[in-house]
């Protein structure tokens, strides 16, 4: 436990910050189960709105160093490549 009084404020501070990010991750989970159910169920104009708020909700995620840029970046081609992939094979 820490003694010094600056830092008994940042580990309070650090709890506050790691809930505030496990809630914008656990958004951008349940809006990528919304959106792959959109896409099994071949709903791929209700999809492509889903995919573009979830690419909003990733970019915030990036500008509040959620995730790092290359993780962002990854999650939002790979799911553009499903989204793609389930419109080719229609």
């Amino acid at each position: 436990m820490a003694n010094i009084k600056s830092q008994k404020k940042r580990i309070q501070i650090a709890k506050a910050e790691n809930l505030q990010n496990k809630s914008k991750k656990s958004k951008i989970a349940t809006e990528v189960r919304n959106f792959r159910s959109l896409v099994e169920a071949k709903k791929f104009d209700e999809a492509q709105k889903a995919l573009n708020n979830l690419f909003s909700l990733i970019d915030r995620a990036r500008l509040d160093n959620v995730y790092k840029a290359n993780t962002a970046s990854r999650k939002k081609a790979n799911l553009a490549r499903e989204l793609s992939n389930a419109q080719s094979a229609k």
